[in-house]
């Protein structure tokens, strides 16, 4: 059916634009000017930035938290079907998940106010996917087992069923004030234009074999399960077309969308650092408070009612004679009668995934002195006139929190960080969480003149075995930078 190939088409979009989602060896490093999208609130340091467009912030990821490529393919004599049933369908839970999401940044600018200087000011645009599949546990037993043998009596929870996916194009506006020599706060506002949007989540409903009293076996279903799309139609009567100008046209709506022609919405992100004292900070932000309202392009799906049945009851020998597909039509029509499967195209709202961070930092190991000779980089708002000490090295600890569809995700990462002079910084992290409990990070920032590089990569120990990871990640761009002096 038309709306399956939709879903199919924009999971697999998604998962050609991966990216990670918890940006911990970003988060707070302030030498970059993309740490300013983890946290509005960050201590900026630059006079000005740009971004290379396109190039200055790409970033990629890919996560399964129950099965790897390596579990089900690896050359170990294990017959596949075995490796299935064992390693998938009696191993993943319903709260296993195979996600992905993705952002490029398209322009990125940013530049201290001439009459406040204490006010930083950052915009730019940036493209986002993010996709979550639950693994349907129940539903998987379904079709792999059947609804036979040991299954009889068993009740399927049609719940298990839980996706949801989007991909938008993001105008955004920040401020970062410094409020005092203690405090940094920041605010950042949004706007969305929707690309594409599916859902199924909040489904409920079960399904059941049971010995029958007319018939051998009863089958019941009681069912709430609804999937909603905006942006998926479109693109499918497109490539269903099948013209000569099918790639120009996927383009073009592409573009339309990307540039405030889709499903709009608004939100904000917010965030602050905080100095306890010359050598301690702690930090916080919240990302993608806001929402989009799809109207535009809908297309939904539901199925809701009740029904039992047990086939079609033949009585001998009167019904010698009827044996045909009239039957069959009548226990169709029974059960569609009973659980309609219904089409709308009622819009609704979308919220984004609300991300939340925070950190606590200490510094130690004292370099030269932000207001001597030595240019660290240090950004004017930094200091207000007194001596202030630079110093080499941090450590500390972030925790990360996610709102899923099955609820909060968190994680937690404990980091170092070496600054070697103005132009080269080391950032090292480990972090735990559902898809990894070795995930070791490290990221670098180099500084060439008003030239910016930054690479960052997370669980590099499974890059030995990418096949056999279950957590993959990767960033890096290039900006042009104005220091204090520059």
């Amino acid at each position: 059916m038309k709306w399956i190939k939709g879903l199919a088409f924009t999971s697999i979009i998604g998962i050609g634009l991966l990216n990670a989602q918890n940006k911990q060896l970003l988060y707070d490093f302030y030498e970059i000017p993309q740490s300013l999208m983890v946290n509005p609130g960050v201590k900026a340091n630059e006079k000005w930035h740009v971004g290379i467009p396109a190039l200055s912030g790409i970033s990629f990821q890919g996560a399964s938290s129950g099965v790897t490529v390596n579990d089900l393919f690896a050359n170990d004599g294990i017959d596949f079907n075995v490796k299935v049933r064992e390693r998938v369908i009696n191993a993943l839970s319903r709260r296993d998940d195979f996600s992905t999401t993705s952002q490029i940044e398209i322009f990125s600018v940013g530049f201290r106010g001439r009459n406040r200087p204490d006010d930083y000011y950052s915009f730019g645009m940036y493209g986002e996917t993010d996709v979550i599949v639950y693994w349907p546990r129940d539903l998987a037993i379904l079709a792999f087992e059947g609804n036979g043998g040991a299954n009889i009596g068993r009740s399927f929870d049609l719940g298990h069923l839980n996706v949801r996916g989007e991909m938008v194009n993001v105008l955004h506006f920040g401020i970062n004030r410094k409020v005092n020599s203690e405090l940094t706060v920041g605010l950042r506002a949004k706007l969305y234009s929707g690309i594409f949007n599916f859902r199924s989540t909040n489904n409920t409903g079960t399904f059941r074999t049971s010995p029958g009293q007319q018939n051998i076996l009863e089958n019941s279903i009681d069912a709430d399960l609804q999937l909603q799309t905006a942006g998926v139609d479109e693109f499918l009567d497109i490539i269903d077309q099948g013209s000569g100008t099918r790639t120009r046209d996927i383009q073009n709506l592409f573009t339309r969308r990307a540039l405030f022609g889709g499903n709009l919405g608004l939100g904000f992100d917010a965030g602050f650092t905080y100095q306890l004292n010359p050598q301690t900070t702690i930090t916080g932000s919240i990302l993608d408070v806001g929402f989009i309202f799809n109207s535009k392009d809908i297309r939904n799906f539901t199925l809701e009612g009740s029904a039992s049945n047990e086939g079609i009851n033949v009585f001998l020998p009167e019904d010698v004679d009827n044996l045909g597909t009239d039957l069959w039509q009548e226990l169709i029509d029974e059960i569609e009668a009973a659980i309609p499967f219904e089409e709308n195209t009622n819009g609704y709202i979308s919220f984004r995934p609300v991300k939340v961070y925070g950190s606590i930092r200490y510094d130690f190991g004292e370099g030269a002195s932000k207001t001597s000779s030595i240019d660290c980089g240090c950004a004017i708002n930094v200091f207000d006139g007194n001596t202030e000490q630079y110093y080499r090295n941090s450590i500390g600890a972030q925790l990360f929190l996610q709102k899923r569809p099955l609820g909060i995700q968190p994680a937690l990462t404990g980091f170092y960080q070496r600054r070697l002079g103005r132009s080269l910084s080391l950032k090292a992290a480990y972090t735990m969480d559902k898809y990894s409990f070795s995930n070791v990070g490290l990221g670098l920032n180099l500084q060439a003149g008003p030239v910016n590089f930054y690479i960052l990569g997370d669980n590099l120990l499974a890059y030995r075995n990418i096949a056999d990871s279950q957590y993959a990640s990767f960033q890096f761009g290039f900006n042009i930078i104005s220091w204090n002096g520059n």
